[in-house]
C-alpha cells in the first residue's frame, strides 16, 4: 500500500513535485521517490513495504521505456508472472511489477485480469494509462491544472491547490489519452434482473474462504480487525482456521469507549473463541473530538457516518501500526451485498431490495471504502476486504433477493450469511455472536460517542450560522448543526467546490429518521429514533 502521485506534462518543478508527494507520506511511511520520464513528465511514491521489501521500491521500469507507480496488492500477481507473462524478465519480486508488464504485453486492455485492489498510472514516452479497482477499494483523484498537465494522486490533497479543476477517478475504469474513460468492469450482478441463483451455502462458505485466503498474500504480519459483529468476526474466523498450525499467531484488535462497550464485549467472545492474540483499545469522547480536524484532512470527506466511524478507526489504526504490524483484514462490503442494514427490511419489494443492495455496493468507493483506506492509511496501516473480492460479488449479488430479505426470516438481517457459517459440527462462532443483531461500527464503540459527538457539533455552530447553510453552502447543504460543523472543518482545508463536489452523503432509505446511525431505525434494540434530530439544537 502507498500513496501515488503522477504529472503529465512538463515542466513542473521537481522539488515542488517531491513536496506534492510527501503530503500522503502517511501513506508510505517506509520508502519516497520520485522519477523524472525523458519526455519531462513525473512519477512519484510513497511506500508502504508489504511485498518484496528489499527490491519493490517504486517507480518501477518496465522492460524497455514505460514506467509506473501503484497503490495496492494484485494477489494474482505470481498466476501472471507464471503463464501470461512467463517470458518477460522481472526487476523484481513485487506484486506491483505485473501491471507495467502486462501494459507492455496487451497495451490498454488488461485491467480485468488483475485481482486485487489497485490505483496505478504507467508512463510510456508521452503516453500513458490510469486505472483504478472494480469498487474503489483504493482511493484515486485526477485533475488539470492551468497548463493543461494532467494530474493522477491517491488522496485530493496532493492535488487540489494546483489543479483548476479535479475529481474522483471513477471505479471499474482505466484512462488514457487516446480512449478518455473506459468502463473495464462490466459484472453480470450490476443488473438486478440477474439475480435468480438459490442459495448455496457450500459455495458461500467456500468462495469467501477464498477470498481471505489470498488476502493473506504478505511478506510482513497480518492482524484482523473484529468488531465482534458478524463481518468482521468471520473474516476473523476464516483467516484464524486458514492460519491455524503456521508460525504466525493471529492478532486481533477492536476498540470502545470501554471494556463494555458493545462491540468490545462481542469482540472479546469471539477472540477467547478463536484463540486469537486479542488487543482492545479504548478512547475517550473527548480525545475524539480533538481530533475531528485532522480526522477530516485525512479522510477529506464531510459525510457524517464516514466521520463518525473513523474516529475510532483513527485510533485503533494507530495503535495497531504501534505494534509492527502493516496488514488486517476488515469486513467491509458484507452489509451492502447482503442488505444488512436495518432499513433493509422496510424495503418495499424484492425488486427495491436488489436495485439498492446494488447501488450501495457501486457507491462503496464514497463511504466504507473510503473511511476504511483514509483512516488506516493516516498510520501505514492496509486493509483488505475479502467480501468484495470479485468472484465472492458475483455469486452473492446474484442470489434472488426474496431469500435475503430480513422479512423473510423474522426481521433477522443477513440470514443467508449467518446460515452458511452455522456449522454446529465445526462452528465458526459463538451462536449469540453468530446470530447478534447489526451495530453500525460508530454505535458499537459506545452510543455515548455519537450522542455526545452531536451535542458538542451543536455547541459549536450558532443558530444564526445554522439559518445561513443553504447560502454558505450551496451544494450539499448540511441538514444538522453536526454536519454543518463537519462541513466548515473540511472548508477550512479543502475550499475548492471541486473538493465538496467528490463527497456523496450516505443515506438510509425507507425510514423516517435519515440519520445513518442504526439507532434512528425504529427496529433497533436500543432504537432512539429523535437521534440527530432533537438534538441539532443546543
Amino acid at each position: 500500500m502507498c500513496g501515488i502521485l503522477a504529472i503529465i506534462g512538463k515542466g513542473k518543478d521537481e522539488a515542488l513535485v517531491k513536496q506534492l508527494s510527501k503530503r500522503m507520506s502517511h501513506r508510505g511511511p517506509d520508502e519516497s521517490d520520485v522519477h523524472v520520464t525523458p519526455k519531462g513528465h513525473m512519477l512519484g511514491h510513497e511506500r508502504l513495504s508489504i511485498i518484496d521489501l528489499n527490491t519493490g521500491k517504486q517507480p518501477i521500469q518496465g522492460a524497455k521505456d514505460a514506467w509506473m507507480v501503484h497503490n495496492g496488492e494484485i494477489y494474482n500477481h505470481q498466476k501472471l508472472r507464471d503463464t501470461v507473462l512467463s517470458h518477460h524478465t522481472f526487476r523484481t519480486t513485487s506484486d506491483s511489477e505485473v501491471i507495467v508488464h502486462l501494459y507492455e504485453e496487451y497495451g490498454y486492455e488488461f485491467c480485468d485480469m488483475l485481482d486485487g485492489i489497485f490505483s496505478f498510472v504507467v508512463i510510456d514516452g508521452d503516453d500513458y494509462i490510469a486505472g483504478r479497482d472494480p469498487l474503489g477499494v483504493k482511493p484515486l483523484y485526477y485533475g488539470l491544472d492551468e497548463r493543461g498537465r494532467m494530474y493522477f494522486a491517491s488522496e485530493m490533497k496532493a492535488i487540489a491547490d494546483q489543479c483548476q479543476t479535479f475529481s474522483t477517478f471513477p471505479p471499474g475504469h482505466y484512462y488514457t489519452p487516446k480512449t478518455g474513460f473506459v468502463k473495464y468492469y462490466r459484472p453480470q450482478w450490476e443488473d438486478a434482473k440477474k439475480a435468480v441463483e438459490e442459495v448455496d451455502y457450500e459455495k458461500i462458505r467456500q468462495t469467501l474462504t477464498q477470498a481471505v485466503e489470498k488476502r493473506l498474500m504478505s511478506d510482513v504480519p497480518i492482524g484482523v480487525l473484529l468488531s465482534g459483529g458478524l463481518d468482521s468476526s468471520l473474516t476473523s474466523s476464516i483467516a484464524a482456521r486458514l492460519m491455524k498450525g503456521g508460525s504466525q499467531k493471529l492478532h486481533s484488535f477492536s476498540i470502545g469507549l470501554d471494556a463494555m462497550a458493545p462491540d468490545a464485549v462481542a469482540a472479546r467472545k469471539v477472540a477467547e473463541f478463536l484463540g486469537t492474540e486479542h488487543h482492545e483499545v479504548h478512547f475517550t469522547i473527548e480525545q475524539g473530538i480533538e481530533i475531528l480536524d485532522k480526522l477530516i484532512w485525512h479522510l477529506e470527506t464531510y459525510d457524517v457516518t464516514s466521520i463518525r466511524a473513523s474516529t475510532p478507526m483513527y485510533f485503533l489504526s494507530k495503535a495497531i501500526t504501534d505494534m509492527g504490524i502493516k496488514v488486517v483484514l476488515s469486513g467491509e462490503g458484507a452489509d451492502e451485498i447482503f442488505g444488512g442494514y436495518l432499513y433493509f427490511r422496510n424495503a418495499p419489494s424484492a425488486t427495491d431490495f436488489q436495485k439498492e443492495t446494488i447501488e450501495r455496493v457501486q457507491k462503496l468507493a464514497t463511504a466504507d471504502l473510503l473511511r476504511a483506506d483514509k483512516s488506516t492509511m493516516a498510520h501505514g496501516l492496509e486493509a483488505r476486504v475479502p467480501f468484495l473480492d470479485k468472484a465472492f460479488l458475483e455469486m452473492a449479488i446474484k442470489i434472488q433477493p426474496e431469500e435475503k430479505q430480513p422479512k423473510t426470516y423474522d426481521g433477522i438481517e443477513k440470514y443467508i450469511l449467518r446460515k452458511a457459517f452455522d456449522t454446529p459440527e465445526q462452528p465458526y462462532l459463538p451462536q449469540e455472536v453468530l446470530w447478534r443483531q447489526k451495530e453500525q461500527f460508530s454505535d458499537g464503540v459506545g452510543y455515548n460517542w455519537i450522542d455526545t459527538l452531536i451535542e458538542y457539533c451543536a455547541s459549536q455552530v450558532t443558530d444564526e450560522e445554522f439559518e445561513t447553510a443553504a447560502e454558505r453552502f450551496p451544494y450539499n447543504t448540511p441538514a444538522t448543526k453536526e454536519a454543518y460543523y463537519y462541513r466548515s472543518v473540511f472548508y477550512k482545508h479543502f475550499p475548492q467546490v471541486n473538493a465538496a463536489q467528490t463527497v456523496r452523503k450516505w443515506i438510509p432509505k425507507w425510514q423516517a429518521n435519515t440519520d445513518p446511525s442504526g439507532r434512528a431505525n425504529a427496529a433497533h434494540v436500543n432504537a432512539d429514533t429523535a437521534i440527530a434530530q432533537s438534538k441539532i439544537v443546543v
